[in-house]
Protein backbone atom coordinates (compact mmCIF):
# COMPACT_ATOMS: atom_id res chain seq x y z
CA UNK A 1 0.00 0.00 0.00
CA UNK A 2 0.88 3.50 -0.97
CA UNK A 3 2.25 5.95 1.88
CA UNK A 4 0.19 8.81 1.79
CA UNK A 5 2.64 11.25 3.02
CA UNK A 6 5.19 9.66 0.32
CA UNK A 7 4.46 12.50 -2.66
CA UNK A 8 2.54 15.69 -3.15
CA UNK A 9 0.28 16.15 -6.08
CA UNK A 10 -1.51 19.60 -7.17
CA UNK A 11 -4.44 19.81 -5.21
CA UNK A 12 -7.71 18.50 -5.86
CA UNK A 13 -10.41 20.10 -7.84
CA UNK A 14 -12.48 17.61 -8.78
CA UNK A 15 -16.25 16.94 -9.80
CA UNK A 16 -16.87 14.56 -6.97
CA UNK A 17 -17.39 17.04 -4.40
CA UNK A 18 -19.99 18.66 -6.27
CA UNK A 19 -21.92 15.33 -6.70
CA UNK A 20 -21.61 14.70 -3.34
CA UNK A 21 -22.62 18.41 -1.72
CA UNK A 22 -25.87 17.96 -1.91
CA UNK A 23 -25.48 15.64 0.91
CA UNK A 24 -23.72 18.18 3.16
CA UNK A 25 -25.94 21.29 2.04
CA UNK A 26 -29.08 20.14 1.63
CA UNK A 27 -31.25 19.44 4.65
CA UNK A 28 -30.72 15.50 5.79
CA UNK A 29 -32.86 13.09 4.90
CA UNK A 30 -36.07 13.40 6.29
CA UNK A 31 -37.59 9.56 6.57
CA UNK A 32 -40.34 10.16 8.44
CA UNK A 33 -42.04 12.98 5.88
CA UNK A 34 -41.48 10.80 3.48
CA UNK A 35 -42.94 7.49 5.21
CA UNK A 36 -45.91 9.47 5.72
CA UNK A 37 -45.98 10.96 2.07
CA UNK A 38 -45.60 7.63 0.81
CA UNK A 39 -48.66 5.84 2.91
CA UNK A 40 -50.44 9.20 1.36
CA UNK A 41 -49.64 8.20 -2.28
CA UNK A 42 -49.32 4.66 -2.51
CA UNK A 43 -51.38 1.14 -1.57
CA UNK A 44 -50.59 0.21 1.94
CA UNK A 45 -48.83 -2.61 0.72
CA UNK A 46 -46.56 -1.59 -1.58
CA UNK A 47 -44.62 0.75 1.70
CA UNK A 48 -42.95 -1.56 4.11
CA UNK A 49 -40.81 -0.33 7.06
CA UNK A 50 -41.02 -3.01 9.85
CA UNK A 51 -37.80 -4.76 10.80
CA UNK A 52 -39.59 -8.34 10.10
CA UNK A 53 -40.72 -6.66 6.39
CA UNK A 54 -37.50 -4.67 5.06
CA UNK A 55 -34.86 -7.34 6.60
CA UNK A 56 -35.09 -9.77 3.21
CA UNK A 57 -34.10 -6.99 1.32
CA UNK A 58 -30.80 -6.41 3.73
CA UNK A 59 -28.62 -7.47 0.89
CA UNK A 60 -28.68 -8.91 -2.60
CA UNK A 61 -26.85 -12.35 -3.96
CA UNK A 62 -23.27 -10.54 -2.38
CA UNK A 63 -24.30 -11.46 1.44
CA UNK A 64 -20.90 -10.13 2.50
CA UNK A 65 -22.34 -6.68 2.95
CA UNK A 66 -25.46 -6.34 4.80
CA UNK A 67 -27.63 -2.93 5.71
CA UNK A 68 -31.48 -3.43 6.50
CA UNK A 69 -33.36 -0.53 4.75
CA UNK A 70 -35.92 1.54 6.65
CA UNK A 71 -38.14 1.60 4.19
CA UNK A 72 -38.71 -0.61 1.00
CA UNK A 73 -41.00 0.94 -1.67
CA UNK A 74 -42.66 -1.75 -3.79
CA UNK A 75 -44.21 0.26 -6.93
CA UNK A 76 -46.80 -1.61 -9.39
CA UNK A 77 -46.49 0.75 -12.34
CA UNK A 78 -44.92 3.75 -13.62
CA UNK A 79 -46.81 6.73 -12.28
CA UNK A 80 -45.68 5.26 -8.95
CA UNK A 81 -42.38 4.86 -9.59
CA UNK A 82 -42.71 8.88 -10.82
CA UNK A 83 -44.46 9.81 -7.36
CA UNK A 84 -41.58 7.81 -5.15
CA UNK A 85 -39.11 9.89 -6.76
CA UNK A 86 -40.90 13.28 -6.50
CA UNK A 87 -41.40 12.13 -2.58
CA UNK A 88 -37.93 10.79 -1.96
CA UNK A 89 -36.13 14.18 -3.87
CA UNK A 90 -38.83 16.29 -1.82
CA UNK A 91 -37.39 14.75 1.44
CA UNK A 92 -34.19 14.35 0.71
CA UNK A 93 -33.99 10.66 0.61
CA UNK A 94 -31.56 8.34 -1.45
CA UNK A 95 -33.07 5.64 -3.59
CA UNK A 96 -31.31 1.96 -4.30
CA UNK A 97 -33.34 0.27 -6.78
CA UNK A 98 -33.50 -3.52 -6.66
CA UNK A 99 -34.32 -6.16 -9.07
CA UNK A 100 -34.41 -10.26 -7.97
CA UNK A 101 -31.82 -9.51 -5.96
CA UNK A 102 -29.66 -11.45 -7.63
CA UNK A 103 -26.74 -9.27 -7.93
CA UNK A 104 -22.79 -10.62 -7.10
CA UNK A 105 -21.16 -6.82 -6.17
CA UNK A 106 -23.76 -5.08 -3.74
CA UNK A 107 -24.77 -3.02 -5.86
CA UNK A 108 -28.49 -2.50 -4.27
CA UNK A 109 -27.16 -2.65 -1.08
CA UNK A 110 -29.35 -0.62 0.82
CA UNK A 111 -28.44 3.08 2.25
CA UNK A 112 -28.96 3.29 6.00
CA UNK A 113 -30.77 6.74 5.30
CA UNK A 114 -32.67 5.84 2.35
CA UNK A 115 -35.63 3.87 0.60
CA UNK A 116 -34.96 0.75 -0.98
CA UNK A 117 -37.11 0.48 -4.49
CA UNK A 118 -38.21 -2.81 -5.39
CA UNK A 119 -38.92 -3.09 -9.21
CA UNK A 120 -39.96 -6.83 -8.73
CA UNK A 121 -44.07 -5.86 -9.01
CA UNK A 122 -43.21 -4.27 -12.78
CA UNK A 123 -43.42 -7.61 -14.29
CA UNK A 124 -45.92 -7.05 -17.58
CA UNK A 125 -44.10 -8.82 -20.79
CA UNK A 126 -45.77 -5.82 -22.68
CA UNK A 127 -45.16 -7.29 -26.35
CA UNK A 128 -43.79 -9.81 -28.56
CA UNK A 129 -42.79 -8.41 -31.89
CA UNK A 130 -41.73 -11.52 -34.28
CA UNK A 131 -42.20 -8.99 -37.28
CA UNK A 132 -39.28 -6.82 -35.64
CA UNK A 133 -37.84 -8.92 -33.58
CA UNK A 134 -38.22 -7.58 -30.19
CA UNK A 135 -40.00 -7.15 -27.13
CA UNK A 136 -41.02 -4.57 -24.94
CA UNK A 137 -41.01 -5.32 -21.43
CA UNK A 138 -40.67 -3.93 -17.85
CA UNK A 139 -37.94 -4.13 -15.38
CA UNK A 140 -39.22 -6.93 -13.48
CA UNK A 141 -39.78 -9.41 -16.11
CA UNK A 142 -37.29 -12.67 -15.64
CA UNK A 143 -34.48 -13.20 -18.03
CA UNK A 144 -35.43 -16.67 -18.98
CA UNK A 145 -39.00 -15.70 -19.17
CA UNK A 146 -38.79 -13.38 -22.39
CA UNK A 147 -37.15 -16.62 -24.40
CA UNK A 148 -40.45 -18.48 -23.44
CA UNK A 149 -42.91 -15.95 -24.33
CA UNK A 150 -40.59 -15.98 -27.63
CA UNK A 151 -40.21 -19.24 -28.01
CA UNK A 152 -43.33 -19.86 -30.10
CA UNK A 153 -42.09 -17.35 -32.69
CA UNK A 154 -38.77 -19.16 -33.08
CA UNK A 155 -36.72 -16.26 -31.30
CA UNK A 156 -35.11 -15.91 -28.19
CA UNK A 157 -33.34 -13.37 -26.12
CA UNK A 158 -29.32 -13.99 -25.94
CA UNK A 159 -27.55 -13.09 -23.06
CA UNK A 160 -28.12 -15.74 -20.64
CA UNK A 161 -26.48 -15.26 -16.98
CA UNK A 162 -26.38 -17.87 -15.04
CA UNK A 163 -28.88 -16.77 -12.57
CA UNK A 164 -31.36 -16.36 -15.68
CA UNK A 165 -34.16 -18.20 -14.13
CA UNK A 166 -34.60 -15.74 -11.30
CA UNK A 167 -32.85 -12.68 -12.27
CA UNK A 168 -34.67 -9.84 -14.07
CA UNK A 169 -34.06 -7.64 -16.95
CA UNK A 170 -34.20 -4.58 -15.25
CA UNK A 171 -31.04 -5.87 -13.42
CA UNK A 172 -29.28 -7.09 -16.38
CA UNK A 173 -29.56 -3.58 -17.79
CA UNK A 174 -28.41 -2.17 -14.29
CA UNK A 175 -25.26 -4.65 -14.89
CA UNK A 176 -24.38 -4.89 -18.19
CA UNK A 177 -25.14 -8.87 -17.50
CA UNK A 178 -24.01 -10.98 -20.01
CA UNK A 179 -23.85 -15.25 -19.51
CA UNK A 180 -22.44 -18.52 -21.63
CA UNK A 181 -22.95 -17.07 -24.70
CA UNK A 182 -22.18 -13.98 -24.58
CA UNK A 183 -19.06 -14.49 -26.51
CA UNK A 184 -20.90 -14.60 -29.96
CA UNK A 185 -23.94 -12.98 -29.14
CA UNK A 186 -22.72 -9.97 -26.59
CA UNK A 187 -23.91 -8.52 -23.32
CA UNK A 188 -26.82 -6.89 -22.29
CA UNK A 189 -25.87 -3.38 -23.87
CA UNK A 190 -25.21 -5.41 -27.29
CA UNK A 191 -28.89 -6.86 -26.95
CA UNK A 192 -31.33 -3.83 -25.60
CA UNK A 193 -32.01 -1.38 -28.09
CA UNK A 194 -33.85 1.11 -25.99
CA UNK A 195 -34.85 1.80 -22.46
CA UNK A 196 -37.54 4.24 -20.39
CA UNK A 197 -36.25 5.80 -17.45
CA UNK A 198 -37.24 8.18 -14.65
CA UNK A 199 -34.95 10.77 -14.08
CA UNK A 200 -34.18 11.54 -10.25
CA UNK A 201 -36.82 14.44 -10.90
CA UNK A 202 -39.62 12.61 -11.90
CA UNK A 203 -38.93 13.14 -15.56
CA UNK A 204 -39.57 10.57 -18.29
CA UNK A 205 -37.16 9.85 -20.44
CA UNK A 206 -36.69 7.89 -23.71
CA UNK A 207 -33.13 6.22 -24.27
CA UNK A 208 -32.08 4.30 -27.75
CA UNK A 209 -34.51 3.40 -30.50
CA UNK A 210 -35.98 0.62 -32.44
CA UNK A 211 -34.83 1.89 -35.31
CA UNK A 212 -30.95 0.94 -36.39
CA UNK A 213 -29.80 4.27 -34.85
CA UNK A 214 -31.14 6.87 -32.55
CA UNK A 215 -30.82 10.47 -33.34
CA UNK A 216 -28.07 13.03 -30.97
CA UNK A 217 -25.72 11.61 -28.76
CA UNK A 218 -25.95 7.76 -28.15
CA UNK A 219 -26.55 8.14 -24.37
CA UNK A 220 -27.98 4.19 -23.71
CA UNK A 221 -24.54 2.82 -23.77
CA UNK A 222 -23.84 5.04 -21.05
CA UNK A 223 -26.81 3.95 -19.21
CA UNK A 224 -27.00 -0.03 -19.60
CA UNK A 225 -24.19 -0.93 -16.63
CA UNK A 226 -24.66 2.19 -14.73
CA UNK A 227 -26.04 0.69 -11.87
CA UNK A 228 -28.92 2.56 -10.89
CA UNK A 229 -26.93 5.77 -10.37
CA UNK A 230 -28.38 7.66 -13.15
CA UNK A 231 -32.46 6.76 -13.41
CA UNK A 232 -34.71 4.03 -12.73
CA UNK A 233 -35.55 1.35 -15.43
CA UNK A 234 -39.26 1.35 -16.12
CA UNK A 235 -39.25 -0.38 -19.88
CA UNK A 236 -37.22 -2.05 -21.72
CA UNK A 237 -36.98 -2.86 -25.55
CA UNK A 238 -34.70 -6.03 -26.26
CA UNK A 239 -33.53 -7.65 -29.07
CA UNK A 240 -34.71 -11.41 -30.25
CA UNK A 241 -32.85 -13.63 -32.81
CA UNK A 242 -33.82 -16.68 -34.04
CA UNK A 243 -33.20 -20.07 -32.50
CA UNK A 244 -30.56 -21.77 -34.10
CA UNK A 245 -31.46 -24.90 -36.09
CA UNK A 246 -29.21 -27.02 -33.93
CA UNK A 247 -26.62 -26.63 -31.42
CA UNK A 248 -24.08 -29.12 -30.06
CA UNK A 249 -20.80 -28.91 -27.39
CA UNK A 250 -17.50 -30.36 -26.90
CA UNK A 251 -16.34 -31.38 -23.89
CA UNK A 252 -12.31 -31.03 -24.36
CA UNK A 253 -10.27 -32.32 -21.10
CA UNK A 254 -6.50 -30.88 -20.53
CA UNK A 255 -3.90 -32.04 -18.53
CA UNK A 256 -2.95 -28.26 -17.56
CA UNK A 257 -4.76 -25.02 -17.58
CA UNK A 258 -1.84 -23.59 -19.49
CA UNK A 259 -3.02 -26.23 -22.53
CA UNK A 260 -6.19 -24.70 -21.88
CA UNK A 261 -5.78 -21.17 -22.04
CA UNK A 262 -3.59 -21.81 -25.07
CA UNK A 263 -6.37 -24.30 -26.96
CA UNK A 264 -9.29 -21.10 -26.10
CA UNK A 265 -6.36 -18.60 -28.14
CA UNK A 266 -6.04 -21.16 -31.33
CA UNK A 267 -9.60 -21.62 -31.53
CA UNK A 268 -10.30 -17.71 -31.38
CA UNK A 269 -6.85 -17.48 -33.72
CA UNK A 270 -8.48 -19.83 -36.38
CA UNK A 271 -11.24 -17.56 -36.78
CA UNK A 272 -13.96 -19.38 -35.21
CA UNK A 273 -16.20 -16.99 -33.02
CA UNK A 274 -17.76 -20.33 -30.90
CA UNK A 275 -21.80 -19.32 -29.55
CA UNK A 276 -20.20 -20.23 -25.92
CA UNK A 277 -16.77 -20.99 -24.74
CA UNK A 278 -15.72 -21.80 -20.86
CA UNK A 279 -13.38 -23.40 -18.69
CA UNK A 280 -13.24 -25.52 -15.53
CA UNK A 281 -10.65 -25.70 -13.53
CA UNK A 282 -10.13 -29.32 -11.17
CA UNK A 283 -11.27 -27.85 -8.42
CA UNK A 284 -14.03 -26.50 -10.00
CA UNK A 285 -15.07 -29.93 -11.90
CA UNK A 286 -15.03 -31.95 -9.24
CA UNK A 287 -17.33 -29.35 -7.22
CA UNK A 288 -19.73 -29.46 -9.77
CA UNK A 289 -20.23 -33.06 -10.89
CA UNK A 290 -21.20 -34.54 -8.06
CA UNK A 291 -24.02 -32.21 -7.24
CA UNK A 292 -25.10 -32.32 -11.39
CA UNK A 293 -23.99 -35.48 -12.82
CA UNK A 294 -23.28 -33.21 -16.11
CA UNK A 295 -20.64 -36.36 -17.18
CA UNK A 296 -17.62 -34.16 -16.83
CA UNK A 297 -13.66 -35.56 -16.79
CA UNK A 298 -12.73 -36.08 -13.14
CA UNK A 299 -9.58 -37.41 -14.58
CA UNK A 300 -7.74 -34.27 -15.84
CA UNK A 301 -6.98 -30.85 -14.92
CA UNK A 302 -8.89 -28.38 -17.01
CA UNK A 303 -11.68 -28.83 -19.24
CA UNK A 304 -13.59 -26.15 -21.96
CA UNK A 305 -16.96 -26.10 -23.11
CA UNK A 306 -17.35 -25.51 -26.58
CA UNK A 307 -20.58 -24.84 -28.38
CA UNK A 308 -21.65 -24.16 -31.94
CA UNK A 309 -24.81 -23.27 -33.35
CA UNK A 310 -26.68 -22.88 -36.57
CA UNK A 311 -27.70 -24.91 -39.54
CA UNK A 312 -27.08 -28.58 -39.06
CA UNK A 313 -24.52 -27.73 -41.85
CA UNK A 314 -22.84 -24.88 -40.36
CA UNK A 315 -22.87 -27.01 -37.16
CA UNK A 316 -21.33 -30.14 -38.31
CA UNK A 317 -18.47 -27.92 -40.09
CA UNK A 318 -17.25 -26.03 -36.67
CA UNK A 319 -17.73 -29.11 -34.55
CA UNK A 320 -14.88 -30.44 -36.96
CA UNK A 321 -13.03 -27.53 -37.42
CA UNK A 322 -12.98 -27.07 -33.31
CA UNK A 323 -12.44 -30.77 -32.78
CA UNK A 324 -8.59 -30.47 -35.13
CA UNK A 325 -7.64 -27.11 -33.25
CA UNK A 326 -8.10 -29.33 -29.47
CA UNK A 327 -6.51 -32.23 -30.77
CA UNK A 328 -3.63 -29.81 -32.30
CA UNK A 329 -3.37 -28.07 -29.06
CA UNK A 330 -2.99 -30.94 -26.61
CA UNK A 331 -6.54 -32.73 -25.50
CA UNK A 332 -6.73 -35.70 -23.83
CA UNK A 333 -9.92 -36.48 -24.49
CA UNK A 334 -12.72 -34.86 -26.74
CA UNK A 335 -17.08 -35.76 -25.66
CA UNK A 336 -19.48 -34.03 -28.78
CA UNK A 337 -22.87 -33.87 -27.50
CA UNK A 338 -25.38 -36.16 -28.91
CA UNK A 339 -28.43 -34.76 -28.28
CA UNK A 340 -30.09 -31.70 -26.89
CA UNK A 341 -30.59 -33.28 -23.44
CA UNK A 342 -26.43 -33.81 -23.40
CA UNK A 343 -26.23 -30.52 -24.46
CA UNK A 344 -28.25 -28.94 -21.48
CA UNK A 345 -26.34 -31.64 -19.25
CA UNK A 346 -23.12 -30.03 -20.01
CA UNK A 347 -24.49 -26.40 -19.56
CA UNK A 348 -26.07 -27.37 -16.26
CA UNK A 349 -22.60 -28.28 -14.86
CA UNK A 350 -21.41 -24.94 -15.21
CA UNK A 351 -24.49 -22.48 -15.02
CA UNK A 352 -24.58 -24.44 -11.44
CA UNK A 353 -21.59 -24.02 -10.04
CA UNK A 354 -22.24 -21.60 -7.60
CA UNK A 355 -24.82 -23.82 -6.13
CA UNK A 356 -22.53 -26.40 -6.11
CA UNK A 357 -19.94 -24.61 -4.18
CA UNK A 358 -22.47 -24.46 -1.25
CA UNK A 359 -21.78 -28.09 -0.80
CA UNK A 360 -18.49 -27.94 -0.28
CA UNK A 361 -17.90 -24.83 1.82
CA UNK A 362 -20.19 -22.61 4.02
CA UNK A 363 -19.58 -19.92 2.05
CA UNK A 364 -18.20 -18.82 -1.02
CA UNK A 365 -17.26 -15.25 -2.54
CA UNK A 366 -17.33 -14.89 -6.38
CA UNK A 367 -15.22 -12.36 -8.03
CA UNK A 368 -15.64 -11.17 -11.84
CA UNK A 369 -12.59 -9.57 -13.35
CA UNK A 370 -11.61 -9.51 -17.14
CA UNK A 371 -8.07 -10.60 -18.23
CA UNK A 372 -6.36 -10.82 -22.19
CA UNK A 373 -7.06 -14.07 -22.92
CA UNK A 374 -3.52 -14.45 -23.43
CA UNK A 375 -2.99 -14.41 -19.40
CA UNK A 376 -5.32 -16.77 -18.66
CA UNK A 377 -2.68 -19.95 -17.33
CA UNK A 378 -0.38 -16.54 -15.67
CA UNK A 379 -3.36 -15.31 -13.76
CA UNK A 380 -4.95 -18.82 -12.77
CA UNK A 381 -1.63 -19.90 -11.44
CA UNK A 382 -1.24 -16.88 -9.27
CA UNK A 383 -4.34 -17.53 -8.17
CA UNK A 384 -3.18 -21.04 -6.92
CA UNK A 385 -0.34 -19.35 -5.08
CA UNK A 386 -2.48 -16.70 -3.75
CA UNK A 387 -4.43 -19.86 -1.89
CA UNK A 388 -0.95 -20.55 0.32
CA UNK A 389 -1.33 -16.24 1.32
CA UNK A 390 -4.52 -16.30 2.25
CA UNK A 391 -5.00 -19.91 3.77
CA UNK A 392 -8.24 -20.15 1.71
CA UNK A 393 -9.48 -22.36 -1.68
CA UNK A 394 -11.00 -21.19 -4.57
CA UNK A 395 -12.49 -23.10 -8.15
CA UNK A 396 -12.23 -21.55 -11.02
CA UNK A 397 -15.08 -21.52 -13.47
CA UNK A 398 -15.24 -18.49 -16.27
CA UNK A 399 -16.21 -17.28 -19.85
CA UNK A 400 -13.05 -18.31 -21.56
CA UNK A 401 -13.75 -17.04 -24.61
CA UNK A 402 -13.44 -13.25 -23.45
CA UNK A 403 -11.36 -13.81 -20.31
CA UNK A 404 -14.22 -13.41 -18.19
CA UNK A 405 -13.31 -14.78 -14.48
CA UNK A 406 -15.13 -16.14 -12.25
CA UNK A 407 -12.92 -17.44 -9.00
CA UNK A 408 -15.32 -18.52 -6.39
CA UNK A 409 -13.29 -18.01 -3.27
CA UNK A 410 -14.11 -20.63 -0.41
CA UNK A 411 -14.77 -19.85 3.20
CA UNK A 412 -16.49 -19.97 6.30
CA UNK A 413 -17.84 -17.07 8.07
CA UNK A 414 -18.05 -18.68 11.37
CA UNK A 415 -14.30 -19.31 11.47
CA UNK A 416 -12.40 -15.83 13.07
CA UNK A 417 -10.72 -13.61 10.22
CA UNK A 418 -12.03 -15.55 6.89
CA UNK A 419 -14.23 -13.23 5.99
CA UNK A 420 -11.21 -10.56 6.06
CA UNK A 421 -9.15 -12.99 4.27
CA UNK A 422 -11.59 -13.44 1.53
CA UNK A 423 -12.21 -10.12 0.67
CA UNK A 424 -8.18 -9.21 0.44
CA UNK A 425 -7.98 -12.57 -1.68
CA UNK A 426 -10.29 -11.40 -4.00
CA UNK A 427 -8.87 -7.52 -3.97
CA UNK A 428 -5.89 -9.27 -5.20
CA UNK A 429 -7.40 -11.55 -7.66
CA UNK A 430 -8.87 -7.85 -9.37
CA UNK A 431 -5.68 -6.16 -8.98
CA UNK A 432 -4.09 -8.73 -10.64
CA UNK A 433 -6.20 -8.44 -13.46
CA UNK A 434 -5.64 -5.07 -13.63
CA UNK A 435 -1.83 -5.79 -13.72
CA UNK A 436 -2.34 -7.42 -16.73
CA UNK A 437 -4.24 -5.51 -18.78
CA UNK A 438 -7.44 -6.05 -17.88
CA UNK A 439 -10.16 -4.67 -15.72
CA UNK A 440 -11.95 -5.41 -12.49
CA UNK A 441 -15.52 -6.35 -13.76
CA UNK A 442 -16.83 -8.09 -16.91
CA UNK A 443 -20.48 -8.57 -15.84
CA UNK A 444 -21.07 -8.55 -12.07
CA UNK A 445 -20.82 -4.79 -12.11
CA UNK A 446 -18.62 -2.29 -9.18
CA UNK A 447 -21.53 -2.05 -6.61
CA UNK A 448 -19.90 -1.80 -3.42
CA UNK A 449 -17.68 -4.56 -3.45
CA UNK A 450 -15.34 -3.16 -5.98
CA UNK A 451 -15.51 0.07 -5.66
CA UNK A 452 -11.89 0.96 -4.29
CA UNK A 453 -10.51 -1.20 -6.66
CA UNK A 454 -11.59 1.22 -9.09
CA UNK A 455 -8.86 3.54 -7.35
CA UNK A 456 -6.72 1.39 -9.09
CA UNK A 457 -8.09 1.31 -12.37
CA UNK A 458 -8.37 4.69 -12.95
CA UNK A 459 -6.69 8.02 -12.89
CA UNK A 460 -8.11 11.21 -10.63
CA UNK A 461 -8.84 12.58 -14.23
CA UNK A 462 -11.20 9.75 -15.09
CA UNK A 463 -13.25 9.55 -11.78
CA UNK A 464 -14.13 13.58 -12.29
CA UNK A 465 -15.38 12.47 -16.18
CA UNK A 466 -17.47 9.81 -14.50
CA UNK A 467 -18.73 12.01 -11.73
CA UNK A 468 -19.57 14.50 -14.82
CA UNK A 469 -21.79 12.15 -16.09
CA UNK A 470 -23.66 11.29 -12.66
CA UNK A 471 -23.91 15.18 -11.83
CA UNK A 472 -26.00 15.42 -15.19
CA UNK A 473 -28.06 13.17 -14.43
CA UNK A 474 -28.33 13.50 -10.53
CA UNK A 475 -26.68 16.54 -9.36
CA UNK A 476 -28.13 15.65 -5.83
CA UNK A 477 -26.24 12.52 -5.32
CA UNK A 478 -29.57 10.68 -4.34
CA UNK A 479 -29.10 7.69 -6.96
CA UNK A 480 -28.01 4.42 -5.19
CA UNK A 481 -24.81 6.77 -3.58
CA UNK A 482 -21.96 5.28 -2.23
CA UNK A 483 -21.79 2.79 -5.04
CA UNK A 484 -20.07 2.35 -8.60
CA UNK A 485 -17.81 5.50 -8.35
CA UNK A 486 -15.04 5.95 -5.82
CA UNK A 487 -14.42 9.62 -4.38
CA UNK A 488 -10.80 10.72 -4.72
CA UNK A 489 -11.21 10.74 -0.91
CA UNK A 490 -12.05 7.31 -0.49
CA UNK A 491 -9.46 6.95 -3.08
CA UNK A 492 -6.68 8.22 -0.42
CA UNK A 493 -7.89 6.29 2.26
CA UNK A 494 -7.41 2.99 0.00
CA UNK A 495 -3.69 4.12 -0.43
CA UNK A 496 -4.29 4.82 -4.15
CA UNK A 497 -3.61 8.71 -4.27
CA UNK A 498 -1.40 11.28 -2.57
CA UNK A 499 -2.04 14.01 -0.25
CA UNK A 500 -0.61 17.78 -0.48
CA UNK A 501 1.69 19.37 1.94
CA UNK A 502 1.29 16.76 4.23
CA UNK A 503 -2.15 17.60 5.03
CA UNK A 504 -4.80 14.90 5.77
CA UNK A 505 -6.37 13.57 2.56
CA UNK A 506 -8.86 15.51 0.68
CA UNK A 507 -10.57 16.56 4.44
CA UNK A 508 -12.46 19.10 2.53
CA UNK A 509 -14.53 17.09 0.45
CA UNK A 510 -17.65 14.98 1.92
CA UNK A 511 -17.68 11.28 2.83
CA UNK A 512 -20.61 9.37 1.59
Amino acid sequence: MTDLHSETVDEVQDTSDVVQAAETQDPAPDLAGLLKTLLSILPSDAVLSDPEDTRPFECDGLSLYRERPPIVVLPENEQQVIEVMHACRQHHVPIVPRGAGTGLSGGALPHKQGVLLGMSRLSRIKKIDPVSATAVVEPGVRNLAISEAAGPYGLYYAPDPSSQIACSIGGNVAENSGGVHCLKYGLTVHNVLSVRLITIDGEVVELGSGAPDAPGLSLLPIFVGSEGMLGIVTEVTVRLIPAPELARVIMASFPSVELAGEAVASIIGHGIIPAGLEMMDKRAIHMVEPFVNAGYDLETSAILLCESDGTTTEVEDEIARMTEVFEQAGATRIEVSQTEEQRERFWAGRKNAFPAAGRISPDYYCMDGTIPRRHLARVLNAITEMESTYGLRCANVFHAGDGNLHPLILYDANEPGEVVRAEEFGAAILELCIEVGGTITGEHGVGHEKINQMCVQFSREELDTFFAVKRAFDPYGLLNPAKLIPTLARCAEYGRMHVHRGELPFADLPRF
